[in-house]
């Protein structure tokens, strides 16, 4: 019982920092959201500071199980793999629920560069940008560090995009523009 009360907290919390906002929502619309008394909340959260970290590991914990069974699934080679990522993002920015990167959107509303929650989302960042390095070496880029960084700000970009318009199509664009690039990449390397 205690480990479903610990996760309802959470998925209501959650859902509620990526809809509403974390700053905008306080501990008041958690309980209220809940149905449960402050001193449960705080039993397993002591602090709304802790409950935004678990729920920024939640975040990173699905998008990169997303990733993972999204590029097994899509991928063939090391450059499918690359392509992959692009169709596991615009899968999600596809969803009716959609609201933007959690960490692009903590990141905004915690600007303060010693703040957690900034560093919670700097290093979800530094974790993808490695991932995307592992694939790009896989796929023999010359510079898989530089490709790694450039593919991410292309996500990062449509993400924002389609944000703010929805349906923009941002995430095929990127799509077709990572393509150029790993096609230049994989040249330089050669």
């Amino acid at each position: 019982m205690a480990r479903n009360l610990q996760e309802h907290i959470l998925n209501t919390a959650s859902e509620l920092f990526y809809t509403q906002g974390i700053k905008a929502t306080g501990i008041d619309a958690i309980i209220k959201a809940t149905g449960i008394a402050k001193m449960s909340l705080y039993k397993y959260y002591p602090s709304k500071d802790a409950l935004v970290l678990a729920h920024l590991q939640r975040s990173k914990e699905q998008i990169s199980q997303l990733l993972l069974n999204g590029i097994q699934a899509k991928a063939g080679g090391p450059k499918q793999k690359l392509l992959a990522v692009f169709e596991v993002f615009a899968e999600m920015l596809a969803c009716p629920g959609f609201r933007g990167c959690p960490f692009i959107n903590a990141a905004a509303e915690f600007a303060e560069t010693n703040n957690p929650v900034q560093q919670a989302s700097a290093n979800f960042n530094r974790d993808f940008c490695e991932l995307l390095t592992d694939l790009a070496a896989q796929a023999g880029a010359a510079k898989p560090e530089e490709l790694a960084s450039q593919l991410a700000m292309l996500i990062s970009g449509a993400i924002v995009t389609e944000q703010l318009q929805r349906q923009s199509g941002a995430m095929q664009l990127a799509y077709t523009a990572a393509e150029i690039l790993i096609e230049k990449s994989l040249l330089k390397g050669e």
